[in-house]
Order: structure tokens, then C-alpha cells, then sequence
């Protein structure tokens, strides 16, 4: 059985992640169940005329505390001995009162966004208990600008009226705001915390909401189904948010999962690594389920609620939630399950600390946390990389983040929260799973050592990909590629796999980096850059990456490798030339194969290991398809030519002569890489099944000569080696794609599947937001297979020849002999 290795300990983080600490002590984690009594009447006594939360069944969005505990705390890594300050409860001097509603306003005021923020794949936050001490604060603060007074909104909304008086409110509070000096960024703060101090009313948000509808309306009357109602418009707004979920910023990944397309696009924000390998399917399946509600956004603000009940936690389709203007000391670690959430508006609460978990939501867009009681913010809202506006004025938050928030706005919050969070503890390490292989038992005499080998199979994200735009939940120490690197290299060696199959390595860390250093290892390389390479100078070739093969020198012998160019491989195609699609589709990406022919220096059995990396984008399947069915054709003309060369004549002793080939498909063969496809997708049945019509979706209706004319085939029974398992959860792994899309495919007569490298740990996932993170430093993981040689006599192969017996060589007296003589009798019956 092949053990399972133990990876090297990872490089530690830099000693900066540690902030200074200057505030007071404190033990309240703040990510425990809502306490207190329960606000069970909607109006509550003062409140006005509020309707129930339309959507909210009766009694569950008031229930009993939570006993929730949250997330265990976890450890980090040695670190100097500062530490971040502590998500401590302030002292009872600093609780305060407001005066607080959330009043609309007309869409010409309702939101200007801060800074749009990336969209990438995140990192892994870590949940750990923080401390520190802070000085205790003996002045009171003041929750607003000095210059502005607290305007109660009018006991009935009136939509002229209203919007008169909040938009001369907000002009004053910018105006005020400007001529003091403030920044834009906290400007916009200003103005939106004024807002928010206008909206206490009971259901604020849902009124408005339905005063916009009614007023987009009025002017005229269209016919229209009964049984749908009213709709709202798209960008109705309410108290100056928008209500309605925006759409994310684009992928690149996807997942694919996911989950390396061309380096142009994911330069763009568009590109294959990040934010999302959506490589063949549609991306999340928690929005699809949210675009099929009908509602999406609860309302229960101003209801003197002084908890949540956990059934609000169990509608994970909501993109906005309102728990503004109530009696709340602290919000549920259940809100974690709200994972659609885009506006979340704690606003005019009693709240000391909000719970860390709030950083796997990174889908939030606004937070609003306005003239609460918090002293500081958990490190792990770093994790929120696409938050537009985080609302903080009116709270008694140290200086350094209120003084930072000021200047830079809130993406220099979450950057420098992101940069400062602690590392957790490393996962355990993946587990490695025998498989009982499908070998048949060895007859009496025969006494040929088995041959067994294993293959590493790993997308490593380049360096030019790993942006903060495309990675944004990711510490930039973590995403830096000095770091990274020697995390890749770690892991690649640990597993000291026999062959190892690398993406997205571009020239010159194949040329100065891994080739340098695992050449040191009993390794020789194989690698090619993308096909643009070609047309470019020296310098920049050198960022161009490619696909690298590694194999173990003592084990193998390299008899010949090949490069196969898609692009050029098309070309050549007679079918392919009056093929509109071939030039506007297929040509156009420059996505690459490296083949190296391999050979047992011991046995002299064969091997053929081919490392592909997949166009990326899920918009163009019916190329992924195309790419994959010219690599098979490819294939198999390499191997017809290896089968043809003569065997090794000087086996080592103890085994049989060196098997003979008759075809290409009885060499043992491994077709690895990122596929940038799912389970579900053409490029995988095609591959298992070795064949698809012609008509198959994936296409799109586009046509590309003989491959949609007669259909796609292939002569390899391949079979995925996860396969043996059920697949993997996931080989990508970011915020907006989670899923297989990398394979290690092998032809089944001739190999066997005895062990495979196991999934991440769970509990370490369920406070990861994504990756590359401090733990795992690419989107990707890596996958490890170990094979068992099937020797051309004892395969089942229905391709085998049937005319007569294989000869493997001058002795017919060899441990094989009885079967060769079985073989003959078949033929002759």
C-alpha cells in the first residue's frame, strides 16, 4: 500500500500580521447567540403603524435565544507576542441611544459606492480567539458630526415630503462634511449614517420599498397579470441602498471551479483563474436557488427585537436583510448560513462586537454597522473583498481603523484587516485511500515483481494570475509568489511523486525555479509555454506559462516527448478549413498538451503520460470539447508510433522480457491536467464513454467539420482514477466556484488504481472562504494516484489481437508462458 506522505510544514507568515496592541482587555468573543428577551410584538410600544415582515411566518423571526456556541476557537502559528486587539465589550458608559430611522430616498441620492471591489476567489480567515489590552476610554464619544442634529423622520411617510427632507438632509450633512475637510470616502459615511439615523421607523425598509413601487406606477396603467402583483422595479431603492442583489463582478475561474485560461483574460477580471473556474457549469447553486424566489430581502428593523430567531438563518436564499434600529447586543455566528447575503443593515443596535463568521459572507456589498457600541472589528471581515460601503460612524472604534476609514475609505479597512488577521491552525493532513485494485490473482509460477508507480497532478496558479483583483480575499503576503513558491515546491516534493504534472508554470520559474531545484530530487523535466510564446521576444516568452512533466530518473527513461498546439493542430484539419467556427473560435485560443513517452528502466513496460491544460471559459464548451477530442486523436497516433518501436532487451533480472505493443491503446497511458469541465459536462462523457454525438449540447449548434458531422470517439477505455471514489468535492476551490474540473484519466487495460490522495478536511473548510490562502497556495489542489501495471497478457482488453499471441520475446518458458498458451487456444476455437 502506498502511504500516506506527510507534507513539510508550510513557510511561516511574516512576523507583521500582528498589530500592535494599545486598548483595554476584554473576554467577550461576540459570537454568541442573541441575548435577552425576546421583541415579540412588531410594533413594540411608542412604534408607529408598521406592517409584519411580509415574509417572515408568524413567530420565527422572534424565537428564543439562540444557544448556539459559533465556531471553536483554533490555534495559529508561532507569531511575535503582540497580538491584534481584542473583540472585547466596551465599557457601559459608551452605550447610547439614538435617534434612528432609515427614511427613502429617490435614486439620484441613493447610492454612490465607495470603491468597487474585486472579484476573486478568497482565503482562509482564521477563527481564533484574539487578545490583547486597550486603554479604557473616560470620555464620552460622540456618534455623529458635531455640526449635525438627529432628524426624526415624520410620523407618516409621505413620498413627496420625505424625500424632500432626507435629500436636503443628506445635501446638508455632505455640505457640512466637505467644508470641514473631510474626504470623500468619509463623506459618503456621513451621508449614509444620517440616512440610516432617519429610518427607526417599524419596517422602513419594506415601506419604502413599496412606495417606490406604487410611485413607479402611478403615472401610467398597464395591463398586467393579477396573480403576479406589483413589481417592483429593479432599481428601486430604499433609505438610499439598493435592495436589490447586484451582480457579481466576474469570474475567472470556474471553476471551475473553481477552479487557467489565457492570461489576457484573467488579467481583465475575466480570466479562467479566479474568481471563479465556471468551467462547464453555471457557477453557484445557492443563486441559482435565490433568482428562483420570489423575495429575497427581510425587514425587521425597528421592532425593539433583542434577538433573531434562528429560522431567519435558515432562509439562505436572502441577498438583503434589515435588523436595523432594534435592542440587539450581539448577532448570531448562525448568520453564516445567510451565504447570498449582498446588504446586511445592523444599524442603531447595542452592539459590542459582531461575530467574526461575518467574513464568509463575501457576497456582502454594503454592511452597516452605524451608532452601535463597537470598540473594534474581528480581523476575519479582511475575507469581504467585495464590500462597497462599511458603515462605522456613530461608534466608539479605535483610532487606527476610524482614522484609516477617514482617509482611504473601506477597502483600506478590509485590506488592512485582511493583511492583520491571525492564521489558523493547518488542516490535517489529507488521508490517503487504498483501492483493492481489479487485477486478476497471479497463477501458480508466476513470480514477476509488480509494477507500481504514482502521478502527481497539480494546477500551481501562475504568478502573472494570482492578482488582488482576481484573489481579493487573499492576504497579499499570501498571494506574494515568493511565498508561494516554496509552498508549491514543498508540497510537490513531500509527495515525491514518480511522474508529477504541472499548469500554469510559466518560463522562467521552470527555467530558474522548479527545474533548479527538483532536478536535485532525481527529476528531469518536460516542459512547453503556450503557443503566443511563438511570436514573442525573449523577455517576454519568459511569462508566458505552459505545462511541466517531471519524472523520476531513476524509474523511467524519456524516449521521446512531443508538444501538441490545438490552434495548429485545427489548422492541418481538411475538415476543419471552411469551418467559420474553427477560425473564430477554436484559433484564437493558444491552449496546450505535453506528451512524454516513457520507459520502465527495470521492466521496459511503457508509459505515456500526457499533462493538458483545458480552455477555461464555461461560454466556450463546444472548444473545450473540440481541444480535448484533437488531444485523443493526437494520442493515439504517438502511441501507434511508440507501440512500433522495439522492446528493451536488458530487463532487470528477476522480471520477464520487455512487453511488446501491437496498438496504442495497450500501453499503459495517463491523460492528466485542468480540464476546466465538470462531472456533468461533454468533455467528460466523451472521455469515459469514447464517444458523443455529434448534436451534443456542448456544441451550441456551432460546426467543426467531422467531429459534429459523425460524431467524437476514441479506441482508450478510460475511466477517471477519482472515479474509484465518486470523484473529489472539489479540485478548485474559491468563493464563487466549488467543484471538480482537474482529472487524471487512465486507460483501464492496462492500469489499475490501488490508491488516491483524499479530500480537505471539513471543519478546516467551514471557515475558509476559498483558495489561495496561508495553507493551500493555489485555487487548486493537488490530486495523487497510485496505478498498478497491467502487462499485456493478464489484460482483458477487447482490443487485444485476436489473430495471434503477443511475443514477448525469445524464452517461451517465462512465469507468462501458461497464459500465452491459454491465448493461442482462444484464437485457434
Amino acid at each position: 500500500m502506498y502511504p500516506s506522505p506527510s507534507p513539510s510544514p508550510a513557510p511561516s507568515p511574516p512576523a507583521y500580521l500582528y498589530l500592535n496592541s494599545h486598548h483595554h482587555q476584554s473576554g467577550s468573543h461576540g459570537g454568541g447567540p442573541l441575548l435577552g428577551g425576546s421583541g415579540a410584538n412588531a410594533g413594540g410600544s411608542g412604534q408607529g403603524q408598521g406592517n409584519q415582515a411580509g415574509h417572515v411566518p408568524s413567530g420565527s423571526a422572534f424565537g428564543a435565544p439562540n444557544g448556539s456556541s459559533g465556531f471553536a476557537p483554533v490555534g495559529r502559528f508561532p507569531m511575535p507576542s503582540a497580538g491584534w486587539p481584542p473583540r472585547g465589550q466596551h465599557h457601559p458608559h459608551h452605550s447610547h441611544q439614538q435617534n434612528s430611522s432609515l427614511s427613502s430616498l429617490p435614486g439620484s441620492i441613493s447610492h454612490s459606492s465607495a470603491a468597487s471591489a474585486s472579484a476573486g476567489p478568497p482565503s482562509s480567515p482564521g477563527y481564533g480567539a484574539l487578545s490583547g489590552t486597550h486603554h479604557h476610554h473616560h470620555h464620552h464619544v460622540s456618534h455623529g458630526p458635531h455640526t449635525l442634529s438627529h432628524i426624526s423622520s415624520p410620523a407618516t411617510l409621505h413620498p413627496s415630503s420625505g424625500h424632500l427632507s432626507n435629500a436636503t438632509t443628506s445635501a446638508a450633512v455632505a455640505a457640512a462634511a466637505a467644508a470641514a475637510g473631510a474626504t470623500h470616502h468619509w463623506q459618503q459615511q456621513l451621508v449614509k449614517a444620517e440616512i440610516s439615523r432617519q429610518s427607526s421607523s417599524p419596517h422602513h425598509h419594506a415601506r419604502a420599498a413599496a412606495l417606490a413601487a406604487r410611485s413607479a406606477t402611478s403615472s401610467a396603467v398597464a395591463i398586467q397579470d393579477p396573480n403576479k402583483g406589483i413589481q417592483v422595479p429593479a432599481s428601486a431603492a430604499a433609505n438610499g441602498l439598493f435592495v436589490g442583489k447586484k451582480d457579481s463582478a466576474p469570474g475567472g475561474g470556474g471553476g471551475g471551479g473553481g477552479s487557467g485560461g489565457s492570461d489576457e483574460a484573467k488579467s481583465n477580471g475575466n480570466g479562467e483563474v479566479n474568481g471563479s473556474h465556471t468551467r462547464s457549469s453555471s457557477g453557484s447553486k445557492n443563486a441559482d436557488k435565490a433568482k428562483a424566489q420570489s423575495w429575497t430581502t427581510i425587514d425587521m428593523g425597528g421592532l425593539s427585537l433583542k434577538n433573531v430567531s434562528a429560522e431567519v438563518f435558515r432562509y439562505s436564499f436572502l441577498t438583503s436583510l434589515f435588523i436595523n434600529h432594534n435592542a440587539l447586543s450581539t448577532i448570531s455566528p448562525d448568520i453564516v448560513k445567510l451565504k447570498n447575503l449582498t446588504v446586511l443593515d445592523a444599524s442603531g443596535n447595542n452592539l459590542v462586537s459582531i461575530p467574526p463568521e461575518l467574513g464568509m459572507l463575501t457576497s456582502l456589498r454594503e454592511l452597516f454597522l452605524f451608532d452601535n457600541n463597537l470598540v473594534t472589528l474581528p480581523p476575519e471581515l479582511g475575507t469581504l473583498h467585495q464590500l462597497e460601503l462599511l458603515g462605522i460612524e456613530g461608534n466608539p472604534l479605535q483610532e487606527n481603523l476610524r482614522s484609516l476609514a477617514q482617509r482611504e475609505g473601506t477597502q483600506a479597512v478590509i485590506q488592512y484587516l485582511r493583511d492583520s488577521c491571525p492564521v489558523p491552525l493547518p488542516p490535517p493532513e489529507r488521508e490517503w485511500i487504498s483501492i483493492e485494485p481489479d487485477i486478476p490473482p497471479s497463477r501458480d509460477g508466476d513470480s514477476a515483481p509488480q509494477e507500481s508507480f504514482n502521478v502527481l497532478c497539480y494546477n500551481i496558479l501562475c504568478d502573472k494570475y494570482a492578482t488582488s483583483h482576481m484573489y481579493g480575499y487573499t492576504p497579499s503576503w499570501a498571494l506574494a509568489w515568493e511565498y508561494r513558491k516554496e509552498f508549491i515546491l514543498q508540497e510537490v516534493m513531500s509527495y515525491s511523486a514518480d511522474v508529477c504534472c504541472l499548469q500554469e508554470v510559466d518560463v522562467e520559474q521552470y527555467e530558474d525555479y522548479f527545474l533548479h531545484h527538483l532536478s536535485q530530487q532525481d527529476y528531469e523535466g518536460v516542459y512547453w509555454p503556450k503557443s503566443r510564446a511563438r511570436t514573442m521576444r525573449d523577455e517576454e516568452k519568459r511569462h508566458v506559462d505552459g505545462c511541466a512533466t517531471f519524472f523520476k530518473t531513476s524509474k523511467f527513461t524519456l524516449i521521446e516527448k512531443q508538444l501538441i498546439e490545438f490552434n495548429q493542430i485545427a489548422l492541418q484539419r481538411p475538415d476543419f478549413k471552411k469551418t467559420e467556427d474553427m477560425f473564430n473560435r477554436v484559433m484564437t485560443k493558444d491552449n496546450i498538451a505535453v506528451v512524454a513517452l516513457l520507459e520502465n528502466k527495470e521492466s521496459g513496460s511503457r508509459l505515456i503520460v500526457a499533462n493538458a491544460h483545458i480552455h477555461w471559459d464555461p461560454e466556450f464548451r463546444d472548444v473545450k470539447l473540440v481541444q480535448v477530442a484533437m488531444l485523443m486523436d493526437e494520442l493515439e497516433k504517438i502511441g501507434n508510433r511508440f507501440a512500433k518501436l522495439p522492446p528493451k532487451l536488458n530487463v532487470a533480472e528477476g522480471f520477464p522480457p520487455a512487453p511488446k505493443y501491437s496498438e496504442a491503446n495497450q500501453i499503459p497511458t495517463i491523460v492528466c491536467g485542468d480540464f476546466n469541465s465538470v462531472p456533468d459536462s461533454g468533455v467528460y462523457d466523451y472521455l469515459s464513454s469514447g464517444a458523443i454525438d455529434g448534436n451534443h449540447e456542448d456544441f451550441m449548434d456551432h460546426v467543426y467539420g467531422n467531429y459534429t458531422s459523425e460524431g467524437l470517439g476514441h479506441k482508450y477505455p478510460l475511466k477517471s482514477a477519482y472515479a474509484n471514489v465518486g470523484e473529489l468535492p472539489f479540485t478548485n476551490f474559491t468563493p464563487n466556484f466549488e467543484g471538480v474540473i482537474d482529472y487524471m484519466w487512465y486507460n483501464t487495460n492496462s492500469l489499475a488504481v490501488t490508491g488516491l490522495l483524499g479530500e480537505v478536511d471539513k471543519t478546516y473548510l467551514s471557515k475558509v472562504v476559498g483558495f489561495p490562502n496561508a495553507h493551500f497556495p493555489s485555487d487548486h489542489v493537488c490530486i495523487l494516484s497510485e496505478f498498478r501495471v497491467k502487462h499485456p497478457s493478464s489484460s482483458n482488453s477487447s482490443s487485444a489481437p485476436k489473430v495471434r499471441a503477443v511475443d514477448f520475446g525469445p524464452s517461451s518458458n517465462g512465469p507468462n508462458s501458461q497464459n500465452r498458451d491459454r491465448d493461442r487456444d482462444r484464437d485457434r476455437r
